[in-house]
């Protein structure tokens, strides 16, 4: 039976190298059912979608018209107009003391005191960025439409040069020996700690297999104007 990756916090401090101290593998995971068969998503019509792989999410973009960001698209845009800050919103992880995205607040893997505890929150519970955007930052890292490459490729690279990036995938594959391909998830997540991850930031990004689905990747779309 096909499944995906549900988080599990722990019950108390694990050795962080380890990251199967706090992941497992769910037997019906899908993005109906996010944390297994007996799970449902009638009471988060207004949570984004997760437990979607790549493939899921760029179906859907077509079905929709539209497409993935890039991954130069989604910093842009999640940058709100704030160009060349640490954050979205400034220098400041917390300014003020308050959260300004879904993320883990307290010790990772097992003391969440953010207000929506380790799981996604409702779109829109935080402020919006300069351009109107919600949730560019945190609650869900979410899928681009760009290989994920030791270094960025600079636009206007010759096609045989590019086409050298798509062969640089064995060495960002899932695991080793893995011919899966990564692609690059931008905005960091609820999972994203001080202490063990600091990636809600506009600059961070993360690779990620292919064929991955889990609790805490979800995606949206960009369309031309």
């Amino acid at each position: 039976m096909p499944g995906a990756m549900v988080f599990s916090a722990t019950p108390g401090p694990v050795d962080r190298r380890d990251w199967r101290q706090w992941w497992h593998w769910e037997r019906g995971a899908n993005w109906r059912h996010p944390t297994g068969l007996g799970s449902s998503i009638a009471d988060r019509s207004l949570h984004p979608v997760v437990q979607v792989a790549f493939e899921d999410a760029t179906a859907y973009a077509a079905w929709a018209g539209k497409r993935l960001p890039t991954e130069a698209e989604h910093e842009y845009a999640a940058r709100g107009g704030v160009d060349g800050a640490s954050f979205a919103w400034g220098e400041e992880p917390y300014p003020g003391g308050e959260a300004q995205a879904n993320s883990w607040i307290g010790r990772f893997p097992y003391d969440n005191q953010g207000r929506f505890g380790a799981g996604t929150a409702p779109v829109g519970s935080y402020p919006a960025n300069g351009y109107g955007l919600y949730d560019m930052i945190g609650n869900t890292w979410e899928w681009t439409s760009d290989f994920c490459a030791p270094r960025h490729v600079v636009p206007g690279e010759d096609v045989v040069h590019a086409g050298a990036r798509v062969n640089l995938l064995a060495a960002t594959s899932a695991e080793p020996g893995s011919r899966i391909p990564r692609r690059v998830l931008k905005g960091g997540s609820y999972l994203c700690s001080p202490d063990y991850c600091l990636r809600f930031r506009p600059a961070a990004r993360s690779p990620q297999a292919d064929d991955t689905a889990t609790t805490h990747i979800g995606f949206r779309c960009a369309a031309e104007e």
